[in-house]
Formats: structure tokens, C-alpha cells, sequence
């Protein structure tokens, strides 16, 4: 008769095998990060500072747009409406316009 495999001492090799397979794991996704920003040029360990500039620069740049459509839109309704008061007023002869 064959002795039988401890099944604890099986799980036991199994939990160890998943363990490895985790930090092998962890380490090539370690590396591939590694070269990822090596090939962006963010590898000097600056690239948390360099990518908080990045994303502080593209929010300013939102907000400028932002804010100069709000201008565009002021002007372009001051100017309607400046041109209805002017209409007006030639109309009603307020500015000397009519005969």
C-alpha cells in the first residue's frame, strides 16, 4: 500500500507556490513600471512632482478656456444688446437720427 500525501503538507505547497507566483508577479510589474517611465523620461524619481506640474498646467489651461468663452459670450451680448439700444433710439428719435 502507497502512503498517502499528507493533504496539508499539499495545500501547504500550493500556498507556497502562489506566494512565489505573486512576487514574481510584483517584481516583473515593478520592472515594466520602471520602464515604462524610463521611457516617458520620468525615472529620475521626479515624476510624481512632474505629473502633479503636468495636471496643475492642464487645469489652468480649462480654466483659461473657460473663462474665455465666458468673455466671448459677454461681448457678443453686450454688443446685441448696445446695437437693440442704439436701434431704439434712432428709432425714437432720441439721437437725432430721423426727419
Amino acid at each position: 500500500m502507497h502512503e498517502t500525501e499528507n493533504p496539508a503538507q499539499g495545500d501547504d505547497t500550493l500556498l507556497m507556490r502562489r506566494n512565489d507566483f505573486e512576487d514574481l508577479l510584483d517584481r516583473a510589474a515593478e520592472k515594466g513600471a520602471e520602464r515604462v517611465l524610463a521611457h516617458l523620461g520620468l525615472e529620475n524619481g521626479k515624476a510624481a512632482r512632474d505629473i502633479r506640474e503636468l495636471r496643475d498646467l492642464l487645469e489652468a489651461w480649462r480654466d483659461a478656456r473657460h473663462t474665455a468663452w465666458q468673455t466671448v459670450v459677454k461681448v457678443v451680448t453686450t454688443g446685441v444688446l448696445a446695437a437693440l439700444l442704439v436701434g431704439a433710439a434712432i428709432k425714437l428719435k432720441l439721437l437725432g437720427g430721423g426727419q
